[in-house]
């Protein structure tokens, strides 16, 4: 799946042989506190892995992405979200989050989740809210 803005040049795509994964893999590494201890073998095999991926681009230059783990069918997972900050305030993560939410391989899923400390403002725009039965949810956590 492919969305044009011809105008500006800018694109996305979710066609991973577009994505520049060493670029991401070091944006990530970079910006990102929980990436600190990814390992490019283990950001290639979760790219692989995702049921989704989307790359934000003007050009050949990779200026956003996300990844989506989904069974395609009853569950998904946003995560690793980002726009590099020269492009920020343009409206591209509005284009990536509505790019994911229109994606034909995320349509009719039962829940849809992602975790995030500072931009819930924008995942809310697209009907993400607060776990409504936080108390059931159970998790293994590694740091």
């Amino acid at each position: 799946m492919t969305s044009d803005q011809a105008a500006e040049g800018i694109y996305l795509s979710s066609d991973p042989n577009l994505l520049n994964e060493t670029f991401v893999y070091q944006y990530l590494r970079e910006h990102m506190y929980w990436a600190k201890r990814l390992t490019f073998e283990m950001f290639q095999r979760s790219v692989r892995n995702s049921a989704v991926v989307v790359g934000v681009y003007k050009g050949a230059e990779q200026l956003g992405f996300a990844r989506v783990v989904s069974d395609c069918a009853t569950f998904a997972y946003l995560t690793d979200v980002f726009i590099v900050e020269a492009c920020r305030g343009q409206g591209l993560s509005k284009q990536l989050m509505q790019f994911i939410i229109d994606h034909p391989q995320l349509q009719g899923l039962r829940r849809f989740m992602l975790v995030t400390e500072d931009a819930g403002g924008l995942y809310a725009r697209y009907g993400f809210t607060p776990l409504s039965d936080a108390g059931h949810w159970m998790e293994i956590y590694r740091d």
